[in-house]
């Protein structure tokens, strides 16, 4: 986790964001909400996403919208926009995503 110049914390999740690992995820979440007004989650290293990860990506959602706090997902891996598009998430996080056509 990192916080640049401006105070934007920056949490870059790696590797599987799934139930097995979400007690630990949570925990960097939670301290990254808790860190800053502006925080962003990079998940361009989520190699797989789960219903847990998600439960915990829309849990961070709806704290940072309870505490006012400027929240945005970036970077999104194959392994999230599958999901995303599977699941018809990207409306639920405000997410702009520009899926590419497999050719």
């Amino acid at each position: 986790m990192t916080t640049d110049e401006s105070g934007k914390t920056v949490l870059r999740i790696e590797g599987e964001m799934t139930i097995y690992r979400a007690n630990d995820i949570k925990q960097q979440l939670l301290d990254a909400l808790g860190q800053s007004a502006n925080v962003e989650i990079d998940l361009s290293g989520v190699s797989e996403l789960d219903t847990a990860g998600l439960q915990l990506l829309m849990l961070s959602k709806k704290i940072a919208q309870a505490n006012s706090t400027e929240f945005r997902l970036t970077g999104h891996s194959m392994a999230v926009l599958e999901v995303f598009e599977l699941l018809d998430m990207a409306s639920f996080f405000g997410d702009q995503l520009v899926i590419q056509p497999s050719l």
